[in-house]
């Protein structure tokens, strides 16, 4: 059991120097890139940055003990601090100590939430969130994250929202207050981040803007003619505290931390798994929640942001040598070693900068290329993900993920309820039936109606494949009609009622129903439920050819070549 939830248990007996060695190197790596990218994040969700540092220390050492993805960097995220400000700002405004109390109830609410889920075996869930709504949330999400930096770039108020209508308006109506000193440091910075990255990649980008414009504001005191600086941060590690909140926010928090804790899932397990496909070992989903939350709850209990796993910092990590989870222990010993020393280092740090790290992170979100191939693969796949990009622009992030996912319901239960149902023939020279449309020279058996339905039968499919072969059967002379049921892998208590009501229908008509090819967890509930006794012997057989042969043999017609020499029907 406790390896079960600590998987450090099974590989640090054979932790050697090599490991360690790989896993130091690409911890102080990611450490670096980690400390502006913490503190401009914070800012992101509205908290001062010292939260950042907070979320980037216990938080990490938790998932280094329970992680089963070796090469995933842990940390604070860009849209999880988006989702953040979004969710608290309707309540306190940022930066207000009732503002920080309420983001780290949140933190401790996904963590709690995450880890019942794990417990509970509930990783499924994150097959809420699919590809198009991931796709068109990012995209519009690194609209809104750079919309919401305006602030920060500008040096103009602008107000606690992530709707696009709301940004534009107040970004029209303070133009003309733009500080112009603030807007050169944050252009300089961009220009500073972009070039790093295109030459000399392998360079702390994020470090050397911080570090440079550091310098800048102080000697030449920027801070005292309008440039917003971090000011003072405490020096020390984070005590514990709980957080508190009235009853009734708690409860107005859920739909959001459930939210947040979906999508952060969603972003672990599909970069997790990515790694360990590359690299041949398996990622447990399921530990990975309780991983995760138990991050969570770290970070809300010791004063951080939210975290989960970063695709920038997991790249670097892996490309600078990561060979288990305890890398990220490194990363946050390197922060550790910045709280207890350097803070006093980030006294003259101009704001703007924050803003210049976010809008660069955020660009790369951008991903067009992917809703082409999704319009391109699967026109309502595309549909969604366009429809979600533009409800979390115009609206707000919950609206639009909200909407991208009862879309993605719609979706399935459409696909579901309309499922492919087709006429087969037999395949001459073989026991094969195919789809007459598709396959001019499969053979129709006379007087005998032959249908397939690719779909589990469910209540949302049932009436369909009723009503189809009651159509079918209706003005025509057919004897029987067979099931081919193979491509059914699950029943329920809906579809055996209406098969029995088939079976009743079709018996009024002197029309045998026969089923071939059913699974056997799909016979087993046939037979729970009695259906196969009150349609009598005849009924159910092991194979669609089998089926077919039963009721030639019945007719006293010539039964179909078998192949194989033999030509008995083997009745279930």
């Amino acid at each position: 059991m406790m390896k079960r939830y600590l998987p450090i248990l099974d590989w640090l007996p054979r932790y050697d120097r090599t490991l360690f060695r790989g896993d130091a190197v690409a911890g102080i790596t990611v450490g670096v890139m980690l400390i502006p990218q913490s503190m401009a994040y914070a800012s992101l969700a509205g908290l001062p940055p010292i939260h950042g540092l907070y979320a980037s220390l216990l938080p990490l050492v938790v998932y280094a003990f329970m992680g089963s993805s070796r090469h995933l960097a842990f940390g604070i995220m860009a849209i999880d601090c988006l989702i953040v400000a979004a969710a608290v700002s309707q309540f306190t405004p940022s930066g207000t100590p009732e503002y920080v109390g309420l983001v780290l109830a949140l933190t401790l609410m996904v963590g709690i939430i995450q880890m019942l889920l794990g417990f509970m075996r509930f990783g499924f869930l994150v097959n809420l969130l699919s590809r198009p709504v991931i796709s068109g949330f990012t995209g519009a999400a690194a609209i809104v994250i750079c919309l919401s930096q305006l602030k920060s770039l500008l040096g103009i108020p602008m107000p606690q929202s992530t709707a696009l209508p709301a940004l534009m308006m107040a970004l029209f109506r303070e133009a003309a207050d733009i500080h112009v000193l603030t807007l050169l440091i944050g252009l300089a910075g961009m220009v500073l981040l972009a070039s790093i990255k295109h030459w000399l990649p392998r360079v702390p980008g994020a470090l050397v803007a911080v570090t440079l414009s550091t310098l800048a504001v102080w000697y030449f005191r920027l801070d005292t003619i309008g440039v917003d600086t971090v000011g003072v941060i405490p020096t020390g590690l984070p005590s514990v505290d709980v957080p508190a909140g009235g009853w009734g926010i708690v409860q107005a928090l859920v739909p959001s931390a459930i939210m947040l804790a979906l999508v952060q899932f969603m972003t672990v397990v599909s970069l997790g798994k990515l790694y360990a496909g590359k690299y041949g070992y398996r990622l447990d989903a399921n530990q990975e929640l309780v991983a995760l939350g138990a991050s969570n709850a770290a970070a809300g209990l010791f004063q951080g942001a939210p975290v989960s796993g970063s695709f920038s910092r997991s790249a670097v990590s892996e490309g600078t040598g990561a060979q288990t989870p305890l890398s990220n222990f490194f990363a946050a010993a390197v922060v550790a070693v910045t709280l207890l020393f350097l803070t006093p280092l980030f006294f003259y740090l101009p704001i703007p900068i924050f803003a210049s790290i976010i809008i660069m992170a955020a660009i790369g979100l951008v991903d067009i290329r992917e809703l082409r191939y999704l319009l391109r693969t699967k026109k309502v796949d595309g549909v969604i993900a366009l429809v979600t990009f533009t409800v979390t622009l115009m609206v707000g992030i919950q609206a639009g993920i909200l909407t991208g996912v009862g879309l993605s319901v719609v979706a399935i239960m459409a696909r579901i309820s309309r499922p492919n149902i087709v006429r087969l023939g037999l395949i001459p020279g073989t026991q094969t039936f195919r789809d007459v449309t598709h396959h001019p020279e499969a053979i129709e058996v006379d007087d005998l109606l032959m249908v397939r339905m690719d779909a589990s039968f469910s209540f949302a499919n049932a009436e369909r494949l009723r009503d189809t072969i009651i159509e079918e059967v209706a003005d025509a002379p057919y004897r029987a009609v067979v099931i081919d049921a193979q491509p059914i892998n699950d029943i329920d208590t809906t579809a055996l009622a209406v098969l029995s009501e088939l079976h009743d229908a079709l018996s009024a008509r002197h029309i045998r129903l026969v089923i071939g090819g059913m699974k056997e967890p799909v016979l087993e509930t046939v037979r729970e439920a009695g259906l196969d006794d009150e349609m009598g012997p005849g009924h159910l057989f092991m194979t669609p050819f089998d089926a077919v042969q039963a009721v030639l043999t019945d007719w006293e017609r010539a039964l179909l070549p078998r192949g194989d020499g033999g030509h008995h029907p083997l009745e279930q």
